[in-house]
């Protein structure tokens, strides 16, 4: 009986400093090192190399292809989509979502970052014949949704930049920003103003408007947008319902991200 406890100690305790490892791959705004880990988490190197290779093995952790470094693997991502989609603890959120959908009358919608794409986790559609088929699960490149340009410009430079010239970005349509020096000059106001535009850059004859929702860390837990057809709205007339997103985003906030940072004290 002993031997078995023992045994049940140690798979517990393996457990436990997996999850740490994790959240501190998670929480960090750049890759960790075994290195960064073990000074972070207080663990003996060979222990942090074992399970983060065993993490990694399995999907959880990936190496950040630059500096093989430690970043969150898409089992990860994977996993974080449902707990932050799961039916019954989103019911809050789905409800505020639908009280401003109702209010403006347009599709409305939450997104959370997702690598170097934004993917949709909450969405209301509106009662309008004519509307954009985007579900929930969708993946969307940052640099041409409103949502996805809000995480940009609260990302610290560095990573923001390391996003942006990673690869060539695409060309969803004309309006589409490509260049990363352009890119950058629209996110600083985007940062200032604390709203987002999509004038139709992701697809032509849809425009969008964002709001991020913060953390009590002063960090995007989610954005919220809104988005309709151009036959409906253009930019100018979205603006209007700032005021909307913005009580949206706050309920959402204190509901929903300040739970979160409260159970993780």
């Amino acid at each position: 009986m002993a031997d078995s406890d023992d045994k049940n100690s140690t798979t517990n305790s393996t457990l436990l400093r997996g999850l740490s490892i994790l959240q501190s791959v998670s929480n960090s705004s750049r890759p960790l090192s075994i290195t960064d880990l073990v000074a972070e988490l207080n663990l003996a190197k060979p222990t942090v190399h074992r399970i983060a290779t065993q993490l990694e093995a399995n999907g959880y952790l990936q190496r950040d292809p630059i500096d093989k470094r430690f970043i969150i693997g898409d089992e990860l991502q994977s996993l974080s989509l449902k707990i932050i989609s799961n039916a019954s603890l989103g019911a809050p959120r789905h409800a505020i979502l639908e009280a401003l959908s109702e209010e403006v009358e347009e599709t409305c919608n939450c997104t959370m970052l997702d690598g170097n794409h934004i993917v949709y986790f909450d969405r209301v559609e509106c009662n309008w014949p004519i509307k954009i088929n985007l579900r929930p699960g969708s993946r969307l490149p940052l640099h041409a949704t409103s949502s996805g340009k809000l995480f940009l410009a609260h990302m610290k430079p560095r990573e923001r930049k390391r996003l942006l010239n990673a690869a060539q970005l695409s060309q969803n349509t004309e309006q589409t920003m490509v260049s990363p020096e352009t890119l950058e000059v629209e996110l600083k106001k985007i940062k200032a103003e604390g709203v987002s535009y999509d004038n139709e850059e992701l697809l032509k004859g849809m425009v969008a408007i964002a709001v991020p929702v913060f953390n009590n860390d002063n960090k995007i837990c989610f954005t919220v947008a809104i988005h309709a057809p151009t036959t409906r709205h253009s930019i100018d007339s979205l603006r209007q319902f700032i005021p909307a997103l913005k009580r949206a985003s706050a309920a959402l906030a204190s509901s929903y991200c300040d739970s979160l940072s409260d159970n993780n004290e």
